[in-house]
């Protein structure tokens, strides 16, 4: 069984609830434990920035937009003429 991260041109609904819910939890981790300042200022941020990519897929998921997408390939290829592929060869 094949786990999948991406569906339809965004990350499945679990990836995104962990993603928001490590980033949280590492934020917590780093305000509650008696942590070195470096250390929590690092975990801290970095728990900021992990629920803010889980929390900003949640808002393209409700919005339909597919940031994964490869579309972009189809409409670059539709641009083409016969003169570029001539070129190309």
């Amino acid at each position: 069984m094949k786990i999948q991260f991406i569906e339809d041109g965004n990350f499945t609904s679990w990836l995104r609830l962990l993603l928001i819910v490590l980033g949280i939890t590492f934020a917590a981790i780093a305000v509650e434990c008696n942590l070195p300042i470096f250390w929590a200022r690092v975990l801290l941020l970095s728990g900021f920035a992990i629920a803010l990519v889980g929390g900003m897929t949640s808002r393209a998921k409700l919005l339909h937009i597919k940031p994964f997408e490869n579309s972009y390939k189809k409409v670059r290829k539709s641009y083409e003429t016969k003169s570029d592929e001539e070129r190309k060869s």
